[in-house]
């Protein structure tokens, strides 16, 4: 959609530092490369290395910033959360420098979804990453968080960052493999 192509911030813009996962600020009149458009988030070539950049600031790229989803969260209380709608909002989460979804790549170990006690379901999700020292580890598991927590009928979520089994290569789905060109 939007990758390869160069822009100029016009405004000063939030990001976080690929891999460190540190908050930083790009300056308007920089020039960035977006390298990857997916999720709703960009990821930008900066002189500083590689930054993320979220939907909320997509102005400072010249984009459009997509409208929040109306929710009703009275409505919504009652709804059944189905299992599938998780993880199809889970494939909307991307690693910042792999273009492909934290799904597909492996990531997700288990998704629990129980009954709220008067109130809307708890979705508990484990996860890990490709490498344990990837400062952008908090920065997905909070990404995670938001996207179910959107789901209708859903009140909280809880995303735990572990470790064991370690991620491995075979753990990316087939859909990961072929996008990776590693088939």
């Amino acid at each position: 959609m939007h990758e390869n192509t160069e822009r100029t911030l016009i405004r000063d813009c939030p990001a976080i530092q690929i891999p460190a996962g540190n908050t930083i600020v790009l300056h308007a009149g920089d020039t960035v490369f977006i390298t990857q458009s997916l999720g709703g988030s960009y990821t930008v070539a900066t002189e500083m290395g590689l930054a993320r950049i979220s939907a909320q600031n997509a102005d400072a790229l010249g984009l459009d910033v997509p409208s929040p989803a109306e929710a009703s969260p009275a409505a919504d209380m009652g709804a059944a959360v189905d299992e599938k709608k998780v993880w199809d909002q889970l494939k909307t989460c991307y690693d910042p420098e792999i273009p492909v979804n934290i799904v597909d790549l492996g990531l997700i170990y288990d998704c629990e979804i129980a009954a709220g006690e008067g109130r809307g379901a708890v979705v508990t999700v484990k996860m890990t990453l490709t490498a344990p020292g990837c400062g952008m580890g908090p920065v997905l598991a909070q990404e995670a968080k938001g996207k179910i927590e959107a789901l209708p009928g859903v009140d909280e979520a809880n995303v735990e960052l572990v470790w064991d089994p370690p991620w491995n290569q075979a753990m990316i789905s087939e859909t990961g493999k072929m996008q990776l060109g590693i088939i």
